[in-house]
């Protein structure tokens, strides 16, 4: 479904969107970390909206609904659009990863260093203490990291408090 949407987008000459968050993280470990929602990153959230209407997905409404994005009804699948700047621009654009899903089209991913930062950074905030597993996992799964892009991603994200040790089991 995120393919087709992102195909929809391309068509009418907008960047596709860029899939991040938990969903990211599930695609690069495998399924070994698991989610529930699709967090997107795109600049134009009403496209990509208007992209997944046509798929047959809605705004839930009612008592008890709290999530912002579109769910499938059938499929209990959603999408949030979480930002309009991939990373509040420190992310570099140029790393995102493109996937082909056949005749479904193509999914850009986020950076797999930027991903695994981005994790470090929560962690680092004191609100997700899970992340450094998280951040770990994908670190331990990858066997082609551009570790001094990490490593300065990982600065950032986390304020110069931690690096690469970081991802470390101890």
């Amino acid at each position: 479904m995120f393919a087709r949407a992102s195909g929809a987008m391309k068509e009418r000459a907008f960047e596709a969107p860029i899939l991040v968050g938990g969903a990211a993280a599930e695609l690069y470990s495998g399924s070994a970390i698991n989610t529930g929602d699709f967090d997107v990153v795109t600049s134009r959230q009403d496209a990509f909206e208007d992209a997944l209407v046509a798929l047959g997905f809605e705004r839930p409404i009612g008592k008890g609904h709290t999530f912002t994005g579109m769910l499938h009804p059938a499929l209990k699948l959603g999408f949030e659009v979480v930002s309009s700047v991939l990373l509040d621009g420190a992310a570099d654009r140029e790393r995102v990863r493109i996937f082909t899903l056949g005749k479904d089209g193509i999914v850009a991913v986020i950076a797999l260093e930027d991903m695994i930062a981005d994790r470090l950074g929560q962690y680092a905030s004191g609100t997700a203490p899970e992340m450094l597993q998280q951040a770990r996992l994908l670190f331990a799964l990858s066997d082609r990291l551009d570790l001094a892009y990490l490593e300065c991603r990982i600065h950032q994200e986390t304020v110069g408090d931690y690096g690469l040790a970081a991802l470390k089991d101890s």
